[in-house]
């Protein structure tokens, strides 16, 4: 077999409602979460011995000596009691700590091409556990499709499939680690009777962002105070003609606007490219 290659979308939070902090220490989340199709790219090819090179825009601001690609190779060994032998090519293309989960991606990227290296089902159950060791959103990008993601990023309500949802994603290209922003959110704890609620099937775009609309995120409020310029994007991004539904995805500083025609999402893109050409900006679909 050849060299293999996945796209590692980006993910994006439509909604995300702490529920609270649970008896363990994780929170309790409930989230509506779509992925774009921009996003980084990893290839794979058998090799004597494990490597990870790195290139694209923001190569630069990875640690190489942490990288999740490597992570997910090692947990993925651990639990098949397969050798993980290759190299792998991460050209990384989105932000880094930018609330759309690059690494998360890149790291369930990691374990869709070693799955398919070694011709295992696609099944992605007995790899969620080693994933949500490594990072709260790995479990969801495995799937890379829209979902309700509940408990701590590891139980999936996957939605039908639908049209795709034209948007823009904007980031001021200032990073936001996500431990501050809950320490500063201070959820309380989760209430000893609760209950996951029953969700709506969302079987349409209309219907998807009609759910959206009627949510929130409840990191947007902390994430503006530790990083306000987070405010000057949003406010950007409401003035825009046609946009149906701004917020921050997961703990940004990533933002996004929904839009109904592919069109307008790309002139919205140019507009905000234009007056400020230091952020990074991306006309997207979101499934």
């Amino acid at each position: 077999m050849g060299r293999l290659t996945e796209h590692a979308s980006a993910k994006v939070n439509l909604t995300l409602r702490i529920r609270g902090k649970r008896r363990d220490g994780y929170h309790e989340i409930e989230s509506l979460v779509a992925f774009a199709d921009c996003g980084d790219m990893l290839s794979f090819e058998a090799a004597d011995t494990f490597s990870l090179a790195v290139d694209g825009p923001f190569a630069g601001a990875l640690d190489g000596s942490d990288n999740l690609v490597e992570k997910a190779a090692i947990a993925f060994a651990e639990v098949t009691g397969k050798a993980v032998a290759g190299a792998f090519r991460l050209t990384k293309r989105l932000p880094v700590a930018s609330g759309i989960g690059g690494g998360s991606a890149d790291a369930a990227a990691a374990f869709r091409l070693l799955q398919r290296h070694y011709g295992m089902p696609d099944s992605f159950s007995g790899l969620i556990p080693a994933a949500r060791n490594i990072g709260a959103d790995v479990p969801v990008c495995l799937m890379s499709s829209a979902c309700i993601m509940t408990g701590i990023g590891e139980t999936l309500h996957p939605l039908p499939h639908v049209e795709p949802i034209p948007a823009i994603l904007v980031n001021p290209m200032q990073p936001l680690a996500t431990a501050p922003v809950f320490r500063t959110l201070a959820s309380g704890p989760l209430p000893d009777d609760f209950v996951e609620p029953a969700f709506p099937r969302l079987a349409s775009p209309d219907e998807i962002i009609a759910y959206a609309s009627a949510g929130s995120n409840d990191l947007e409020a902390p994430a503006r105070h530790l990083l306000p310029v987070i405010g000057e994007v949003l406010a950007m991004l409401e003035d825009l003609p046609g946009a149906l539904l701004k917020r921050l995805s997961g703990s940004g500083p990533t933002c996004f606007a929904i839009f109904r025609d592919m069109k307008e999402a790309e002139s919205a893109a140019l507009t905000v490219a234009r007056e400020q050409p230091n952020w990074w900006v991306q006309a997207t679909k979101l499934t």
